[in-house]
C-alpha cells in the first residue's frame, strides 16, 4: 500500500504542481488555450486555485515524507476530490464540455484518499 500511494500521489502532486504553477504566473491570454474557463473567473481567483493546487500537492507529499503528521496528506487528497468536482460543474455551466481529465483526476484523488486512509 505504502509503494501504491507514493504513485498515485506523486503524479496527481506532479500534474497539481505543473498546473496550479501555471495559473498563478501565466495571463489569462496564455491560459486560455489550456483552459477556456479562464476567461469567466477573474484573474486573483485563478491564482487563489493555483496556490491552492500548490499547496495542496506540497500537502500530499511533505507530510508521509517526514512522518511528522500523516493527517494532512489526507486533507489534501479530499480537498482535491471537491476541487475536482467543482471543476466538473464549471466545465458543464460553460461552454467547455471536455471533463475526462477532471473525472481521471476525481478518481486519483479517491484512491489516494483510499490509500492515504490504509496509511493511518
Amino acid at each position: 500500500m505504502n509503494i501504491a500511494y507514493w504513485i498515485v500521489a506523486g503524479l496527481l502532486a506532479s500534474f497539481y504542481l505543473y498546473a496550479g504553477g501555471l495559473k498563478m504566473v501565466r495571463s489569462p491570454e496564455q491560459l486560455r488555450p489550456m483552459m477556456a474557463w479562464v476567461d469567466r473567473i477573474p484573474l486573483p481567483a485563478v491564482r487563489a486555485l493555483g496556490t491552492v493546487e500548490v499547496l495542496g500537492a506540497v500537502g500530499l507529499l511533505l507530510p508521509p515524507a517526514t512522518g511528522i503528521a500523516p493527517w494532512p496528506a489526507l486533507a489534501a487528497a479530499i480537498g482535491f476530490t471537491v476541487l475536482q468536482t467543482g471543476a466538473i460543474v464549471v466545465h458543464l455551466t460553460g461552454q467547455d464540455r471536455r471533463i475526462i481529465l477532471n473525472i481521471g483526476l476525481v478518481t486519483a484523488a479517491a484512491v489516494t484518499i483510499w490509500l492515504a486512509t490504509a496509511r493511518l
